[in-house]
């Protein structure tokens, strides 16, 4: 039996059964009105949850990226004063010290995007399409297909190419005419 089935036979059998069957209506769609307000309040606590999650989530992820900024450029300033000392240097028209200047440089700088986790490509041997971009093919003794001269270093940071190796490649030689 279903509750309409109930209902309907109680107002059938009872005198005044139409006034207590109206009421217990009543108490039905109250009980069920109180039912799908607690619901919809529940699901807009859970949307708003949600939504503050995703604008922390969205800071957390802005924080790291800031502190490893901050870590990169940490590491760049003692490179920064040393070019500031090879400026100085080349002011006092020192060659000799402005050359070993430029050189320690060049090391502190190479040895903090190092610990950063970069690496330089390699270039001997054959032609890689993945690492190397091939920018001319020469006539050469070498074998065809390998790397004969590099025009621009690439590098690697961890297992992603930030920049292919720019390179010549060895072409077939050229057969003599005659």
């Amino acid at each position: 039996m279903t509750d309409e089935t109930t209902t309907q036979e109680a107002v059938e059998t009872a005198p005044g059964g139409a006034v207590e069957a109206e009421q217990g209506l009543e108490q039905q769609l109250e009980a069920l009105t109180a039912e799908r307000d607690e619901y919809l309040e529940r699901l807009q606590r859970l949307a708003a949850e949600f939504d503050n999650y995703r604008k922390r989530a969205a800071r957390e992820q802005a924080d790291i990226v800031t502190r490893a900024n901050e870590r990169l450029v940490k590491a760049l300033l003692p490179v920064l004063d040393d070019l500031e000392r090879a400026l100085e240097a080349a002011n006092e028209h020192e060659e000799a010290t402005l050359e070993e200047g430029v050189r320690l440089v060049h090391r502190a700088l190479g040895d903090a995007l190092t610990k950063e986790g970069l690496t330089e490509i390699e270039t001997d041997g054959r032609f890689d399409p993945h690492v190397h971009e091939a920018l001319l093919s020469q006539p050469s003794e070498a074998e065809e297909g390998s790397v004969v001269q590099v025009l621009q270093k690439g590098y690697r940071l961890g297992d992603r190419v930030l920049r292919p190796a720019r390179v010549v490649v060895a072409a077939a030689p050229e057969a003599p005419e005659g």
